[in-house]
């Protein structure tokens, strides 16, 4: 009789590094000092700075259900942000860099 064979283990899955939330300020270059926030129900994402007061807004694009069995819901907690910190920091970086570009031109 012969040997049943194991069944191999599932490889482990990989686990996706977390996101920065805190970030270097474009105008004073205080690191970890622009702190990125969410605000669901407005459906609004601020940065600010907490040492030179600098802050920039924009919309939240986009709500994705946690709970897919739960759409007609319209509890705000049951959703979930597709925009992260990291999009509203690169959206304030990417608005600062347009408008240093648009001073240099007219210069």
């Amino acid at each position: 009789m012969g040997k049943r064979k194991s069944k191999a283990k599932p490889p482990p899955k990989k686990r996706m590094d977390k996101l920065d939330t805190v970030f270097s300020c474009p105008f004073c270059n205080h690191g970890t000092s622009v702190e990125c926030r969410i605000d669901m129900k407005n459906l609004i994402g601020e940065a600010s700075c907490q040492i030179c007061q600098e802050s920039f807004s924009t919309t939240v694009t986009g709500l994705q259900p946690l709970y897919p069995r739960f759409e007609l819901t319209l509890c705000f907690e049951l959703f979930a942000a597709l925009t992260e910190p990291i999009d509203i920091y690169s959206e304030w970086i990417d608005e600062c860099e347009r408008v240093n570009n648009l001073e240099d031109e007219d210069a």
